[in-house]
């Protein structure tokens, strides 16, 4: 029990892990990745039964879907060019190391397995899982514009091409597998483009 103590104590890292999305953006008080994997494992509770997957099984890998994260942190996706700082193969490497470390102590191979599936997306519950993802960082997106929890009067080199929070949509928008993914994203970004008062720049 000492030894899972530890492994417990870094899973818990993720409550602490700001995503660095937001933090880029200079976002007030931004969510943590366990509250990112709460968001997406909320939305898989709801609607797993329309896409036709195992609600449970949704919910279990959505759980563990960055939980590399606890050691390899958050390595955000930018839709700007040269501003990805890892490729995606090397992330995730680094994740699957980490994952792979994390649940061993719990002799419960199917949260490898899980997290394998996620990352492959050639099932139906991993490409839902992904786009319940998307759709959370979408919705959160909305949340922080709604709420003015940046100031865009500010430069931010971090975001020299993209207006408001523009590149969060525009780094989901072609990633979605599903119609479910597809139509929630178009009516968060239509909430989105009305609190801003122009188009979502893609």
């Amino acid at each position: 029990m000492a030894d899972e103590l530890s492994f417990l104590l870094e899973w818990f890292e993720l409550k602490d892990e700001l995503r660095t999305g937001w933090v880029l953006r200079n976002i007030d008080s931004p969510e943590s990745v366990a509250a990112h994997t709460w968001g997406t494992a909320i939305l898989c509770l709801l609607y797993a039964e329309r896409e036709d997957v195992d609600r449970q099984k949704a919910m279990t890998m959505a759980l563990v879907h960055d939980l590399g994260e606890a050691r390899t942190g958050d390595i955000a996706t930018r839709a700007e060019d040269g501003r990805q700082t890892v490729t995606t193969s090397e992330k995730e490497a680094a994740e699957r190391s980490a994952v792979t470390d994390l649940v061993a102590p719990f002799d419960n191979s199917d949260l490898l397995l899980l997290w394998e599936e996620y990352e492959a997306r050639d099932t139906p519950t991993a490409q839902f899982v992904k786009d319940m993802d998307l759709v959370d960082n979408c919705l959160q997106a909305l949340k922080y514009e709604r709420q003015n929890r940046y100031d865009d009067t500010k430069t931010n080199d971090h975001f020299s091409e993209f207006e408001n929070l523009d590149e969060f949509f525009a780094t989901a928008a072609p990633r979605f597998h599903t119609e479910l993914g597809e139509e929630l994203f178009k009516q968060i970004k239509t909430e989105y483009e009305r609190e801003i008062g122009r188009p979502c720049q893609l």
